[in-house]
């Protein structure tokens, strides 16, 4: 009895100091309103994907206006961006728009554009970033679903009006700053052969990150990543990967990310 009941009782202090700590860092958020408390709650926490699935299908059904999607990761295939399809395409043809946002790495796969070609639809635009935050959807800029736990087994359901009013405007101020899906990202011109991708990991060696989260940021493998890592230690004649974070210092190839 005593080895069954164990895991359970572990369980169970597990969720609780979850549930408090989600309290104790959406407290102040509860604040921003004066108006009287709703009848929905206005943050609800969606445990297992069954869960989190049926969330999402509810609010795609009852959007009529506008979703925006924040999708980070490297490359898509076809096959996984399909189970979407069935849910996105009814409010599309009820006339509701979609902003997506991925990352650049998506261009090196046909994945997002046959998922595109068929949804058929002109009320969808995709734009790309080199860096995004995490997994976002917002309907109607009413309700929100955001990860809980880097697995994604655990998400939350945000309806607090100030809370989503501003996760929509982080939305939009880098819907700003990205690119068009049909237009080449723009990376400044360089004379030492280092991409613009490669200036963004040489910024993110130097703040400190290590491989796997640098990969993880910019939506690629690590192996891809630390092939870019070789070719800027190649560029700059550096030996090993203290000398390359000074011989980044010192080379000033990070400047030229910095506006004029």
């Amino acid at each position: 009895m005593a080895q069954r009941l164990h895991p359970i009782e572990r369980e169970i202090r597990d969720r609780r100091r979850l549930s408090i700590e989600l309290a104790d860092t959406f407290e102040p958020f509860m604040a921003i309103s004066a108006q009287p408390a709703a009848t929905t709650h206005a943050i609800t926490v969606l445990e297992g994907l069954p869960s989190i699935n049926a969330t999402l299908d509810a609010a795609t059904e009852a959007c009529t206006e506008e979703i925006l999607t924040i999708q980070p990761g490297g490359i898509r295939h076809y096959e996984d961006l399909a189970k979407s399809l069935a849910r996105v395409k009814e409010p599309l043809h009820r006339g509701v728009r979609m902003r997506t946002l991925y990352q650049h790495t998506v261009r090196h796969g046909p994945g997002v554009f046959a998922y595109l070609e068929q949804l058929e639809s002109n009320h969808v635009e995709v734009r790309t970033l080199e860096e995004i935050i995490d997994r976002m959807i917002i309907f109607d800029r009413s309700v929100a679903i955001i990860p809980a736990r880097r697995d994604r087994q655990v998400a939350l359901e945000l309806r607090h009006p100030g809370l989503v009013d501003y996760l929509a405007s982080v939305f939009d101020q880098f819907w700003q700053k990205a690119t068009p899906l049909h237009e080449e990202p723009h990376y400044p011109a360089t004379a030492d052969g280092i991409t613009g991708v490669q200036r963004t990991i040489a910024r993110l060696l130097i703040e400190g990150h290590v491989d796997e989260a640098i990969a993880r940021r910019l939506g690629m493998n690590v192996r891809t990543c630390r092939a870019h890592i070789a070719k800027i230690a190649a560029a700059l004649g550096s030996g090993s990967r203290a000398q390359l974070g000074y011989l980044i210092a010192q080379s000033g190839i990070l400047e030229q990310d910095k506006p004029k």
